[in-house]
This record gives C-alpha cells, structure tokens and sequence, in this order.
C-alpha cells in the first residue's frame, strides 16, 4: 500500500479548510510576482537619469515610475496578507483538529497507558507535533509557493535586460542549490527525527524529575540521583554540539554563495567593459545588482521550509505513533456486574518490550464486602496485581471476572462506575475544590460535594482557605500537603460511591496527623464496599480479611493475619523485620529525648 503523503495527511486533518490553504498559495504565487514589478520601474527610473544626465531636471516621468513601484509594493504586500490570512485560518483549524483526535483516541486507550509511554513524550507529542504543523501550513507552504514562483518571474527579468549578466546570476544560485540539497536531504531527515527523539526524551525525563522532587528532598538525595534525566541533557547537549560542527562547513558556503551573486556580477563587468561600457549595459548591471539580493531572501525561503517540512514529518509520524495504539476494545454484548465480588482466573501478564511476566498464574477470589491487602517485596507485582482489576491493562492469560462477569465484557463507563482507584502519588487540578471533587460526579449538588469532604475528614483542609470549597489550589500561594490532597481525592472517591474500591499505598507521603485523618476516611470510605488494599506498613493490614504474599508475580501465601504467623514464610519473616523496625525508630527516639 502506498504511504499516504505528509500533506495529504494535512489536508485530512484540515477538512473542508484545505481549499483555504491551496487558495493561500496562489495568492502567495501572485503577490511574489506582483512584488517583482517595482523593480521594473526602479529600472525604468534609472534608465531616465541616465538618459538625460546630467541634466536631471529633464527626467519628467521619476514621480510617475516611483510612485508606481510603491503602488504595485502595496498591493503585492495586500495580497500576501491575504494569502496569510487564509492560510492560518486553515493551520489552526488542523493543529485543533490533531489535538482533538489524539485526545480523542487517547481516552480510549487502557489507562495504563500512560505510565509506559510517558506523560511529558505524550504532552510533547499533543502540543508540540501539533503546533509544528501550524507553523508550517501558516508560514512555510504560503513561502514556498512565493519561493518557487518568484525565481520563474526573476528567470524573465533577468534574461530580458541582459541574457548575458542573468546567466552568471544562476551562477552562484545553482551552487547554493548543491549545497542546499547535501544539507536537507534524507540524512538531514533522520537527523532531524534524532533531534526529536533526543528532545523528547529529555521533556519526558524532566517530567518524571519534577514528579520526583518530594522523594529528593525526603531522603537527601542530589539532582545526580536523576541518572536517566542527567543523561538525557548530555546526550541532547552531544547530539546538538556534533551536528552543529557536521553542518559549519556546508552551512558558511551556502551563506557565500547566496550572498555573491553581486560579485560575479562585478568580477563580469570588469571583464566585458574592458573596451569601454556603455550606458545600456551600466543601467543593466546596476539594475542586476539591486535586484539580485532578493534570490538570497527566496533561496532562505526555500530552505527553511524544506527543514520545516521535515520537522512536520517527523511531528506527523509522532502523532501517528499515537493514532497506531490499539484501543481498548468495548464488549460486543456489554453485561452489568451482579455484585462486587473480584476473581482472577490463572491470570497472567507481561508488560510490553519485556521477557518476564509480571503476573504469573495467579488465581484468588475477593467476596462481596471483603477487605483483603496484597503485601511483599518491592517488584513482587502488587500494583501491576490491582491495576489489571481496574483494566488499566488487559491481561495475556485467564480472566478476570467481577461480580460474575469478565471485565472485558463490562463497558469501560460501567467499570469506572464499580471500581475506584486511590494512588499514592494523588494530583489534583489547578481548579477549585469543588471541581476537583465533582470531577467523579459532574451532576453533583454543591452540598453531595460537602457531605462527601466532610465524610473525608476535609474539614479543618476547608476552614483554612481563603475561600473555602471554592478556593482554586495552585494560585495565590494556596497548596495542599501530600495528605491533604489524599484526603481531597478520598472525597472524590466517596462522591462517587463505588462498590469496589482499590488503595495503593495511600498513606505513603503522609504525616503522623495527616495519616490519622486519611485512615478515618478510608474507614468511613470502605463501609460496605470491598477493599483492595496496597501497603508496605504490615500494621495497617493486621486486621483485613485477608492477606495475600506476592512475590515475583506469584502469590506466596494466603490467609489471615493470625493464619499468617503462624507458619514460617515469607509473611512472618515480613513482620518480624517490620516489628524490629518499629522498635528501632521507638528506640531511637526514646534516646534523643
């Protein structure tokens, strides 16, 4: 199948606002020629002067030709704002679009999505793919066109005053034309997809830097403990430095030749006046030397936007990459869950460009009203455990079944509206409380949304703003502890009210008083509900249902926490070295008192 071209595939985005962009460019083919037109009567001015020199006073016609160059100046400029005009008109409309549906496509996506690909290479790609193509179809194709027409309309001028001083204009040109091609050709595309690549990597390892500064500050570490965000800057500062030396030298040429057409011009003269020179031919050369610079302006032009259209190319496979990704398929036959029973089926999963499963075989069953936690070392698949519950991933082997249906089978609307996920690292929106809140339930009332913080021990979080449920978070120096946003999105939780509720280290970041007030939540949050639990604090899972020892993707043990003790795996050997923590810190602290 042939590959769709880069424009065409604009044109797609851009609709019915397509023909904008063609009309954009016959204006701007117009308004180039239109431009060459003072030239003539700036020739036609100087060929007066010289006629009746050094009588000037005779020259009765130079009023006339100026103020037609100036006339046909406007209105060449007229038409080219024009042609700008249409142009962007269909540029915004295309990067809407691009961000339109990519977003569109985004959400339909599993939610895990987000972690394997990156949330600043995704925000880079959205924002930045899209605004690339905006400047090319606004700009660079409206150029081009002029660009291209303009040599067409110079090629006639300069053959009709003197075909032997035009032909040695092309001189230099055809020479920056070689030097162009070496420098925008397909191994400046990969470098230009090497540019890229480099850039992305640094804004998604910028992100992930940021999100980490909490855990820096915590434990003392320096900006080095960011290997892979320290990398990506030496390897962007590498990769411009040598590229930058790989283009000095083609680069210094390309400024020469474009910039010498008047010295082969004057190097010209010298030679064929060697018998003298006449006033036609000295009208000429002065004409070819005030004219040709504008091939300098037209061959940048050019340039440009040959580099631009690789950028877009570039940004459009980007946006493609994202287009590509399989969407979470919906259910053929959508079915309602009966009740808020979890079981997993010989469930197994990889996670992508991987070669060991995450999840290996596993198989448990969660009771409706059941309070159950998955413990064990750091990488035993915990997370990855719940996340699969929620369908953040759909698994490679068995099934998962909630209230007697297979998750896949559930729409994804419905499953959101029967499973609700806590996270350690909660974020909120640079918005007020209440819209963070009612982000789980738009429909609801003001007082839903205050019943729902005050049931999440919200209130002392609501008596010191400025504004209360209606102070906007992020502004004006008002922002939340760790636990306090935890306790914000507790009450988004409860709003939204549903029978299944999944916690991954939710007390992770918070304090001694915050970590009270977020447990009284989480038990007024877990009444009738069945609850998911993540924790590495044992104590906080002594008196679940139910406890299952994950280790290596496998489930190790299964039991209560009596149950659990009483033998001698890895649960017990846990606990003991948690215990002996706990009486180290109360040790601790006892001697410095």
């Amino acid at each position: 199948m042939k590959k769709q071209s880069d424009l065409l595939k604009l044109f797609d985005y851009a609709g019915n606002f397509r023909y904008l962009t063609i009309f954009s460019w016959i204006l701007s083919a117009i308004s180039a020629l239109v431009a060459l037109l003072p030239f003539v009567y700036i020739w036609k001015m100087m060929e007066e002067v010289l006629e009746v020199a050094p009588d000037f006073g005779a020259a009765h016609n130079l009023a006339h030709n100026g103020w037609m160059a100036v006339l046909f100046a406007v209105v060449s400029m007229l038409i080219y704002i024009g042609a700008l005009m249409c142009s962007h008109i269909a540029a915004f409309r295309v990067a809407s679009n691009i961000r339109s549906q990519a977003m569109h496509h985004i959400v339909t996506l599993p939610l895990g999505f987000m972690d394997s690909f990156g949330s600043g290479k995704l925000r880079k790609i959205v924002n930045e793919s899209s605004a690339a193509t905006e400047t090319y179809l606004a700009h660079q194709l409206p150029d081009r066109a002029g660009a291209i027409t303009t040599p067409v309309g110079m090629l006639a001028l300069l053959l009709l005053f003197d075909w032997r001083l035009g032909l040695l204009s092309l001189v230099p040109i055809a020479l920056a034309f070689t030097l162009m091609a070496t420098m925008t050709g397909a191994k400046m595309r990969t470098k230009m997809k090497e540019y890229q690549d480099a850039l992305g990597q640094m804004s998604n390892e910028a992100v992930e830097y940021v999100r980490g500064i909490p855990v820096v500050k915590t434990f003392g570490q320096s900006v080095f403990s960011f290997k892979r965000f320290k990398a990506s800057i030496d390897n962007y500062e590498k990769w411009v430095i040598a590229y930058t030396k790989q283009l000095r030298l083609p680069m210094m040429f390309y400024t020469t030749a474009i910039n010498a057409v008047f010295a082969v011009l004057i190097a010209a003269a010298l030679f064929m006046t060697q018998n003298g020179v006449g006033n036609a031919f000295l009208l000429n050369l002065l004409f070819y030397i005030i004219f040709t610079p504008i091939i300098t302006v037209t061959l940048t032009k050019i340039m440009f936007s040959s580099e631009n259209q690789m950028i877009v190319a570039d940004a459009l496979e980007r946006i493609d990459s994202v287009m590509a990704l399989t969407p979470m398929p919906e259910p053929i036959r959508p079915l309602c869950p009966k009740d808020n029973s979890v079981v997993l089926d010989d469930v197994s999963f990889r996670y992508q460009n991987t070669k060991a499963n995450a999840l290996d075989r596993i198989s448990l069953q969660i009771k409706p009203g059941e309070h159950v936690a998955l413990v064990g070392p750091s990488g035993g698949g915990k997370t990855t455990l719940a996340s699969v519950i929620a369908r953040f991933w759909d698994v490679s082997r068995g099934r998962i079944i909630i209230g007697g249906v297979d998750v896949k089978e559930i729409p994804k609307k419905q499953l959101m509206d029967t499973v609700s996920f806590v996270f350690q690292d909660s974020r909120l929106l640079k918005t007020s409380i209440l819209e963070n809140v009612r982000m789980a339930k738009p429909d609801a009332t003001r007082e839903e949304v205050i019943k729902a913080l005050e049931a999440a021990q919200c209130g002392d979080i609501l008596s010191k703003m400025p504004n209360g449920i209606d102070t906007v978070i992020g502004t004006k120096g008002v922002y939340l502890s760790g636990g306090e946003q935890q306790r914000i999105t507790i009450a988004r939780v409860m709003l939204k009210n549903t029978p299944i509720i999944i916690l991954d280290e939710a007390t992770a970041f918070a304090d001694p008083d915050n970590e009270f007030k977020v447990q009284a939540a989480f038990k007024a949050l877990s009444k009738d509900k069945t609850v998911l639990m993540i924790a590495h604090r044992l104590s906080a899972v002594a008196g679940v249902d139910k406890i299952f020892v994950l280790e290596d993707g496998h489930i190790e043990e299964c039991g209560n926490h009596e149950e659990l003790l009483q033998g001698e795996g890895l649960y017990t050997r846990m606990w003991q070295e948690y215990s002996r923590a706990a009486k180290w810190k109360v040790g601790a602290k006892n001697e410095l008192a």
